[in-house]
């Protein structure tokens, strides 16, 4: 892990994670669903533009994107989210290597884990699958906030909600959204497996953060 040499604040309290791309590998999973909803409404599948699109924001702005340029289209596709069956995607998710030893070192030194994610309703049935509901303290999805990621709002949210300030808590996440909510909201962002953003750290896997915080004297 290449990580900046700026001296420590504070003593970190909190990681928060994004879902996609940072706790799993999710495009296959993504492309399935659009190009399924492609398929339903009339349209081809999803350009290697639309692709990197979806992975970051919600169905919602995702669906914007694709059909905008088509209401009729656009309309169509809204109608075919209340006949998905989000289950049916999960197993094309790949939870990233190292995460569920993370998450206990985390708990074993008192961090608090939080998920900050652009996903809606998908994600109860993500952390059903997966098991993951006794490894986190915290879910925020854009169905609890007025405006998702990149506004800070969630990530205020967070901090209100654990009673932290902002210097306590460490933003991880994969994409420019993420770097953005992290920016807007004056937490550190490190970023996973994405060397083209600028952040304060960067992760090769999830093990690598061991390092960051004991820099920061969090263990």
């Amino acid at each position: 892990m290449h990580m900046n040499s700026d001296n420590p604040n504070s003593k970190i309290r909190c990681v928060i994670y994004d879902c996609d791309g940072v706790l799993f590998d999710s495009i296959e999973a993504n492309k399935k669903l659009y190009n399924d909803i492609c398929a339903l409404v009339g349209r081809s599948h999803l350009n290697e533009e639309e692709v990197k699109y979806v992975h970051m924001y919600t169905v919602y702005e995702t669906i914007q994107l694709i059909f905008g340029k088509d209401d009729g289209l656009k309309k169509k596709a809204l109608e075919s989210l209340k006949g998905i069956d989000w289950r049916n995607y999960i197993t094309y998710l790949r939870m990233e290597p190292y995460l569920f030893q993370i998450l206990n070192l985390l708990k074993t030194n008192s961090i608090l884990r939080v998920i900050n994610t652009n996903r809606t309703t998908s994600m109860k049935y993500i952390m059903e699958h997966f098991g993951l509901r006794p490894f986190f303290d915290m879910v925020v999805t854009a169905l609890d906030v007025k405006n998702p990621k990149p506004h800070p709002e969630s990530v205020e949210m967070i901090l209100q909600k654990l009673n932290l300030n902002k210097e306590e808590a460490v933003f991880v996440g994969d994409s420019e959204v993420d770097q953005q909510t992290a920016k807007s909201s004056g937490v550190k962002f490190i970023a996973y497996k994405n060397r083209g953003i600028a952040s304060d750290a960067y992760l090769d896997n999830h093990l690598d953060l061991l390092q960051f915080l004991q820099d920061r004297s969090a263990l």
